[in-house]
C-alpha cells in the first residue's frame, strides 16, 4: 500500500515537470510570428475498386466536344444529311389567327461526306411544310436561283454553288472544312402552334447514285445516312469534274486567262430546245466576292456604273486605277447583246456569235444563230488575290421581251473547255477553268402569258376571243377579271381590245347573248393569233391562221407552233404563205415561220385611228387519210397548245359550234349526258 502511494507521487511529479518544460517552450515561441497552418487536404472518398474509371469517363462525357459529330454521323458510311431546328420568335403583326401568325425561325442543315468517294455537286432537298419564306441561306444557294425572300412552302433544293464538291476524309485527313457543308437557314413560317416544333416533312440527298432512307426525327433534329445505290448504273465519264449537262438553254463560263488580280472569261449561251427562243435578251447574275467588270466585248451592261468600286473595297485596294474606264461595279449587273452594227467594231465587237440584238433562234430554224457569245475582263478584290481563286457569279437569270420563262440553276464546275489551236496546229487548247449554268423552260400558273389565241369557224358567225386577262389586268375597277370573255363579231379582231366594247355590245344585242352589268376585262396581250376553221370535207379540212402584233416592236424571224390532240397534226399537208414543217417526234407539232424576205411581223401602226396591228396570214391544209375518225366541228380541228416565239399562248376554254353557240370543254359533254339520261328517262316515265 505504501509502495503504491509512493509510485503515484512520483508519477504526479513527472507530469508537473513535463508541463513546466512545455510551457517555457511555448513562451519562447510566442515571441516569433507563428506561421499559418497549411489546410489539410480533403480526404478522398473511398471508391470501390473498378468504379473509379467509370466515373472518370462519365465526367469526361459530360463536357461536350465542340468538334464532335452526332453518333449517327459517326456510324454513317456514305453521306450524312441532317436538319436541326434552333429557335423561332413571333413576328409583327401579332394576330389572333394561328394560321396567319408569322414566326421568324433559324435552322441548320448539314451534308457530310463520310464515304470513300468524292461527292460532286451535292444537292439537298428540304421538304418544308409551313409556308416557309427564306430570307437568308449561308453556306449554300437555292438551286432555282430565286431572290430572297423566296417562297419555299412546297420544298426547295439547296446546292453548294460554284464550289460544291465534298472531298473524302481519307484525302483530307478528316478536315471537316473540306468534307462537310453547313447551311445556316433563316426565314419566316406560318401556321405553327405556340408550343410546337416546326420541322420539315422530309430531307433527301438528290445526287445521282445515292439512295436515302426515310429520315429519323427526334424532337428538333432530323437526319439520315444516304448510301451508294448498288442497283444504279452510272454512265457518267470518270473525270475530275462533272461532264457538261443538258438543258433547254446552257450557259458556259469559260476562263481563258488568269492573273493574280483579274481574269478573262468567255460566256456562251446555247439554245437546245426546238421551241425555245430569246429576243432582246437581258442576262443578270450576282457577284459573291466583290468582283467588277473592267471591260467587255460582244455585249454591254445596261448601266455603266463605277461608284460602287470607288466607295468600296476595290477603291481602297486599286488606289491608282482610273475607275471612269470601268464598265460596271454593280453586284447585280444587267447585260445585253450588242446591235448588229457593232459586229466589226475593233473595241466592242469582232466576237463570233455576237451582235445580233439579243436574238437566239432554235436550231431547227438556223443553227448558226442558236448561240450568243461575249467576253469580259473581271477584276477581283482581297483576299482572293491569286490565279486559282476564281469564283463565278451566282443567281443567273435570262429573259426576252416575248419568250418563255427560263429557270437557271447554279454554276456547276465542269471539265475545262477544249478548243482548236488558233495558230493552225493540230492541237487542242484546254482552258483554265469552266463552269456551266443549265436553264430550263418553266410554265408557272401564277405568271400571265404574253400572247393569246382566239377561235372561229366558217359554220359560226361569232369569234371566241382570248381569255379575260390572259396577259394580265392591272385596272379592274371598271371590268370583271373573273367573267368569261364575250363573243365577238369577226371584224372586231382588227380593233384593239380597249376599243371593242361598242361592237361587242351591239353583237350581243343582235345575237341575243347575255351581257353582265360589269363587262369582262380585255386580254391585254401584245401578240394575238386567230385560228379559223375554213373548210371541212370527207377527204380533208383546212384552217386559216392570222397573227396580230399589237406591240411597237417588230418581230424578225418569228415562228409559231401548234400541237393537236388525237394526232390530228399527222394529216398536215401544206401551209401556203409560210414555211411549214411537221415535227412528229415533238408531240406531233406543226412548226411555221415566215418566208425569207417576208419574215417580219411588223408592229402596230399608231398613225391610224383606230390603230392597225402588224398582221400576217396563211391557209393550212390537212388530210383525213391518217385520221379518218376525227370530227373537226366538235373540237378536233382546234389546237390544244399554241406557241409564238417559244412562249406558250393562252387558248380559249371553249370553241365555236355549228349551231351558233360556243361549246364549253368538249371533254365534259359525254359525262354530263350520262348523268342526265337517267333523269330524263324517269321524267318521261312519270308523265
Amino acid at each position: 500500500m505504501r509502495n503504491a502511494f509512493i509510485l503515484l507521487l512520483l508519477l504526479q511529479l513527472l507530469l508537473v515537470i513535463i508541463f513546466i518544460s512545455n510551457g517555457s517552450e511555448a513562451l519562447n515561441k510566442s515571441e516569433e510570428p507563428e506561421p499559418e497552418p497549411e489546410p489539410e487536404p480533403k480526404p478522398k472518398p473511398k471508391v470501390p475498386v473498378g468504379k473509379g474509371k467509370a466515373k472518370a469517363k462519365a465526367k469526361a462525357k459530360a463536357i461536350p466536344d465542340p468538334d464532335a459529330l452526332p453518333p449517327a454521323a459517326e456510324n454513317c458510311n456514305g453521306v450524312y444529311i441532317s436538319y436541326d431546328f434552333h429557335s423561332r420568335k413571333k413576328e409583327f403583326p401579332h394576330v389572333k389567327n394561328v394560321s396567319a401568325q408569322s414566326w421568324a425561325f433559324n435552322a441548320t442543315a448539314m451534308v457530310l461526306n463520310t464515304g470513300r468517294e468524292i461527292l460532286k455537286q451535292w444537292k439537298l432537298f428540304i421538304k418544308f411544310q409551313h409556308e416557309e419564306i427564306l430570307v437568308n441561306v449561308n453556306g449554300g444557294v437555292l438551286f432555282d436561283g430565286q431572290d430572297f425572300p423566296a417562297s419555299v412552302g412546297n420544298g426547295t433544293h439547296i446546292v453548294g454553288g460554284s464550289n460544291a464538291d465534298l472531298d473524302t476524309s481519307i484525302n483530307t485527313a478528316n478536315d471537316l472544312n473540306q468534307i462537310q457543308a453547313e447551311i445556316l437557314i433563316s426565314g419566316t413560317q406560318f401556321g405553327v402552334r405556340t408550343n410546337g416544333i416546326p420541322m420539315p416533312k422530309t430531307i433527301n440527298l438528290e445526287n445521282h447514285g445515292y439512295k436515302c432512307p426515310p429520315p429519323t426525327t427526334k424532337k428538333s433534329s432530323m437526319w439520315a445516312c444516304c448510301k451508294r445505290d448498288t442497283k444504279s448504273k452510272s454512265k457518267e465519264k470518270k473525270t475530275k469534274y462533272l461532264p457538261r449537262q443538258k438543258g433547254d438553254l446552257t450557259i458556259a463560263y469559260d476562263v481563258k486567262q488568269a492573273y493574280d488580280n483579274n481574269y478573262n472569261v468567255e460566256v456562251t449561251m446555247e439554245n437546245n430546245n426546238p421551241l425555245g427562243r430569246l429576243d432582246h435578251w437581258n442576262l443578270t447574275w450576282e457577284w459573291t466576292k466583290g468582283e467588277f467588270i473592267y471591260s467587255m466585248k460582244g455585249a454591254f451592261t445596261r448601266e455603266i456604273e463605277y461608284s460602287g468600286c470607288v466607295n468600296g473595297v476595290a477603291g481602297q485596294y486599286y488606289k491608282d486605277m482610273d475607275f471612269s474606264k470601268v464598265w460596271n461595279c454593280q453586284k447585280k449587273p444587267i447585260i445585253s447583246d450588242m446591235p448588229p452594227e457593232k459586229k466589226n467594231d475593233t473595241q466592242l465587237g469582232q466576237i463570233p456569235y455576237c451582235c445580233r440584238n439579243g436574238t437566239i433562234l432554235p436550231t431547227l430554224m438556223d443553227e448558226s444563230q442558236s448561240k450568243s457569245v461575249f467576253q469580259m475582263q473581271v477584276f477581283k478584290v482581297p483576299p482572293d488575290m491569286n490565279k486559282t481563286a476564281i469564283f463565278p457569279p451566282e443567281k443567273w437569270k435570262i429573259m426576252g421581251i416575248l419568250n418563255p420563262d427560263y429557270q437557271c440553276g447554279p454554276p456547276l464546275r465542269v471539265d475545262p473547255a477544249r478548243t482548236p489551236d488558233t495558230r493552225g496546229l493540230d492541237a487542242t487548247v484546254i482552258g483554265i477553268a469552266s463552269w456551266q449554268i443549265v436553264c430550263n423552260i418553266t410554265t408557272s400558273n401564277k405568271r400571265n402569258t404574253r400572247c393569246c389565241v382566239s377561235f372561229s369557224a366558217y359554220y359560226n358567225d361569232s369569234v371566241v376571243p382570248c381569255n379575260t386577262c390572259a396577259c394580265g389586268c392591272d385596272d379592274t375597277d371598271h371590268c370583271n377579271p373573273n367573267a368569261k370573255a364575250l363573243l365577238l363579231p369577226p371584224e372586231a379582231l382588227l380593233i384593239p381590245f380597249q376599243n371593242r366594247t361598242v361592237k361587242t355590245l351591239a353583237w350581243a344585242k343582235l345575237k341575243h347573248f347575255h351581257t353582265p352589268k360589269k363587262l369582262p376585262c380585255g386580254d391585254n396581250c401584245g401578240v394575238s393569233l386567230n385560228w379559223h376553221i375554213a373548210s371541212d370535207h370527207k377527204g380533208g379540212w383546212s384552217a386559216r391562221i392570222t397573227l396580230f402584233n399589237w406591240e411597237r416592236t417588230p418581230f424578225q424571224n418569228w415562228f409559231t407552233a401548234l400541237q393537236f390532240k388525237r394526232r390530228v397534226g399527222v394529216g398536215f399537208e401544206k401551209v401556203y404563205s409560210f414555211n411549214g414543217t411537221f415535227l412528229r417526234k415533238l408531240n406531233h407539232t406543226v412548226f411555221m415561220q415566215g418566208i425569207e424576205g417576208a419574215n417580219y411581223l411588223l408592229g402596230i401602226d399608231n398613225s391610224s385611228n383606230p390603230k392597225v396591228p402588224g398582221k400576217q396570214q396563211s391557209v393550212i391544209s390537212f388530210t383525213k387519210k391518217f385520221t379518218p375518225g376525227i370530227k373537226i366541228a366538235k373540237g378536233d380541228g382546234f389546237p390544244s397548245k399554241v406557241f409564238f416565239n417559244g412562249e406558250e399562248c393562252s387558248i380559249p376554254t371553249q370553241f365555236p359550234l355549228g349551231n351558233g353557240n360556243p361549246r364549253n370543254n368538249v371533254h365534259l359533254v359525254h359525262p354530263i349526258l350520262l348523268l342526265l339520261l337517267p333523269f330524263i328517262f324517269n321524267h318521261i316515265l312519270l308523265y
